[in-house]
């Protein structure tokens, strides 16, 4: 937050057209060339200098975590229908594909997420992201468990994790029968032995 936020006063409009651009900019680059795509490209396609870029994103990680809360929209309307099924094995498995579909947004982006959830660094702006996911994940895994379709030691951070590796292979090229294969490889990890696909 800005110390104009901070005041309560309404930032300047040329301030919110500025922020508006970089984040718009971004989004773009990220798209066309992934998560390590130039910020001073960014900064001069939105038509700023570098030092405007700084000052509304510090990082590369707080660029990453604004661009992500724009995008996140689609997340949050498949979570609501999710959330609508009555089979808790069928909502987790859909939760970790969508997590995976929105992880695979921009190339590269598994690895900073990762990082941020390894880390829990309080300062990393894409830990709060992470956590809220993970917590989403906790949920599911939890009421899959308490109806007998995963194992008692599964925990949300772990599929967290599982969906940022396939998120990560599938960036890489790899053909959708090969994910199939890994993503039923992860669920018979993480079923209950006796429990139905």
């Amino acid at each position: 937050m800005s110390a104009t936020e901070q005041r309560g006063r309404k930032p300047r409009a040329d301030v919110q057209r500025n922020r508006a651009a970089l984040l718009e900019t971004a989004q773009r680059h990220f798209l066309q060339h992934g998560v390590g795509t130039s910020l001073e490209a960014v900064a001069k396609e939105a038509g700023v200098g570098p030092g405007t870029l700084y000052r509304h994103f510090p990082t590369r990680e707080a660029l990453l975590a604004a661009v992500l809360q724009t995008r996140s929209e689609e997340l949050v309307a498949r979570q609501a229908d999710i959330e609508q099924l009555g089979d808790a094995a069928e909502a987790l498995e859909q939760w970790l594909r969508a997590m995976e579909d929105y992880f695979s947004a921009f190339s590269g982006l598994p690895e900073p997420l990762m990082a941020a959830a390894r880390a829990q660094e309080p300062d990393n702006p894409l830990t709060i992201p992470c956590d809220i996911l993970i917590t989403a994940t906790d949920e599911h895994v939890q009421a899959a468990q308490s109806a007998g379709h995963v194992r008692a030691g599964v925990r949300g951070y772990d599929l967290f994790l599982a969906a940022c590796s396939t998120a990560w292979i599938k960036g890489n090229g790899t053909d959708e029968e090969s994910l199939d294969r890994l993503r039923t490889l992860i669920a018979s990890g993480y079923r209950q032995r006796n429990a139905q696909p």
